[in-house]
């Protein structure tokens, strides 16, 4: 049983993980980074079932070293994966002001494989204001254990601004 005087003592919105922030309260080289991964055989394997990509340089070791390379290669989508913002604040902070998430584009710039750690980091590169919206551009990094840059791409978000009082 709930006692009345402790229910209406109850907010739920006490319950966020950071303060809400709009378009307007972000700025140029603001950097969200993202916890480190290393891609483990479980990793591959996960990927492998929820993609459905059945070739054996993602998941054959033997095939790999076959072929000159020392591990199971990651699929380039694997490693974009490793730059999903909700594995960091972004998306708490912009609770209530995003209205979607745009696009994003990729390089890949060496290969990741089993075993490589993997550190991202999301930037804010660029702020493109409208009227009650604003786009959010962050320039998406990862970099393996050897501090090699291994993709770089960017994201766009659509933000609302706040409403004026």
């Amino acid at each position: 049983m709930t006692r009345p005087d402790l229910a209406s003592a109850f907010d739920p919105s006490q319950h966020r993980m950071c303060a809400q922030r709009y378009f307007e309260d972000f700025t140029v080289g603001e950097r969200f980074v993202l916890p480190s991964r290393t891609m483990t055989d479980a990793m591959f394997a996960a990927f492998q079932l929820a993609s459905g990509d059945n070739h054996p340089v993602h998941y054959d070791v033997e095939y790999c070293r076959a072929h000159g390379m020392p591990q199971l290669l990651a699929h380039g989508f694997q490693v974009v994966i490793q730059t999903a913002a909700g594995a960091g604040l972004f998306p708490h902070m912009v609770e209530e002001s995003l209205k979607g998430f745009i696009d994003q584009s990729s390089r890949f710039l060496h290969p990741v494989f089993a075993g490589d750690t993997l550190y991202s980091t999301l930037e804010v590169s660029e702020l493109a204001s409208n009227r009650s919206t604003g786009v959010l551009a962050m320039r998406s990094t990862v970099h393996n254990q050897s501090a090699v840059l291994v993709m770089e791409g960017t994201q766009r978000y659509l933000l609302r601004k706040r409403q004026p009082d």
